[in-house]
């Protein structure tokens, strides 16, 4: 996922804030993951502590993993989801 999706995503949730707030809060937390991700992997790599690496790799990995997860629940009929129109 690229950084200027992730923001129309962002955009999205803050312009319907108020008809889903459990959505904006999720997306809150798995934009939180993919900041921890990143900032995550520098410091690992500076104080040699490698076997974090993985999980800040997966970290970074969250917001597309999630997107993809929500757009096969969509197209399943199972979840509705209305900020796929953003990406």
């Amino acid at each position: 996922m690229k950084l200027k999706q992730l923001g129309q995503v962002k955009r999205w949730m803050i312009g319907h804030a108020h008809q889903h707030p459990v959505e904006l809060a999720v997306w809150n937390l798995v934009l939180t993951c993919w900041v921890m991700g990143w900032m995550g992997m520098p410091s690992a790599m500076l104080i040699e502590e490698w076997a974090a690496l993985p999980a800040c790799l997966t970290a970074t990995l969250v917001p597309s993993l999630y997107a993809s997860a929500r757009l096969r629940l969509h197209r399943h009929g199972r979840l509705r989801c209305d900020w796929l129109t953003a990406l």
